[in-house]
């Protein structure tokens, strides 16, 4: 759906993308949208009413970031963050409400594609450096919450492996992005943030005191590396 949007902006910006290479016609692209949109809401339904409403507010905040949010400063990154966090929040509907009180972690993801968003919107012509420095204080805030709740938990030392991954993962591009400012640099930051997302994963999952999967969750990242090289991440 986002292709079948940035139709005529890609024909322009990037014309190796399906839609204007005419690999694929927006028509098809945005049928096919519709009918994964439907598939993915009537699956979550039948676990239970709760997954079947978060999974449509994820197709309806996916349409209105497509349509209308992208280009505001502030509701675009948010609308993209809140994709994220309802996604996170569609995981966990599947448990007990007697667990409501981790709900709140849905928030860290929210912060942490807001900030990619941010960083992504110089992607083309150039960033901003007060933008990326603010996506560079939300990264700040997603490490500080997973340490804390590490701590809290009593499992900070499982995480410290993974928490280094993460940081030496997402911040060296993204102070390269700070110091050039330029649409190369930044693109390479936000496909760092993307795929970070596995390792920021892996450092929950440790957070949680189980640590074999959370080595597990960390060899996600050579495959989304390998198919990142297929496609465009950003």
């Amino acid at each position: 759906m986002n292709d079948v949007c940035d139709a005529k902006l890609d024909a322009k910006e990037r014309p190796e993308r399906p839609i204007p290479s005419g690999k694929v016609t927006q028509r098809a692209a945005f049928l096919f949208g519709t009918i994964l949109f439907g598939i993915g809401i009537v699956l979550a339904g039948w676990v239970g009413i709760s997954s079947g409403f978060l999974a449509f507010l994820i197709a309806l905040a996916c349409i209105i970031y497509d349509y209308w949010g992208k280009p505001h400063p502030f509701w675009g990154p948010l609308t993209m963050g809140l994709c994220r966090g309802l996604n996170l929040l569609l995981g966990m509907s599947i448990v007990s409400i007697s667990h409501i009180d981790l709900y709140w972690i849905a928030v860290i993801p929210v912060i942490y594609i807001a900030a990619i968003t941010l960083i992504s919107r110089g992607e083309v012509y150039g960033g901003n450096r007060s933008t990326i420095w603010t996506a560079f204080f939300f990264y700040v805030i997603v490490v500080g919450a997973i340490i804390s709740l590490a701590f809290t938990w009593g499992n900070l030392w499982m995480i410290i492996i993974f928490l280094l991954l993460f940081v030496f993962f997402i911040f060296p591009p993204l102070f390269k992005a700070i110091k050039t400012l330029s649409g190369k640099a930044i693109g390479k930051a936000v496909k760092a943030g993307v795929l970070g997302l596995i390792l920021m994963n892996a450092c929950w999952v440790a957070a949680s005191g189980v640590w074999i999967w959370a080595i597990v969750t960390v060899l996600l990242l050579p495959l989304s590396m390998w198919i990142a090289k297929h496609f465009a991440v950003t």
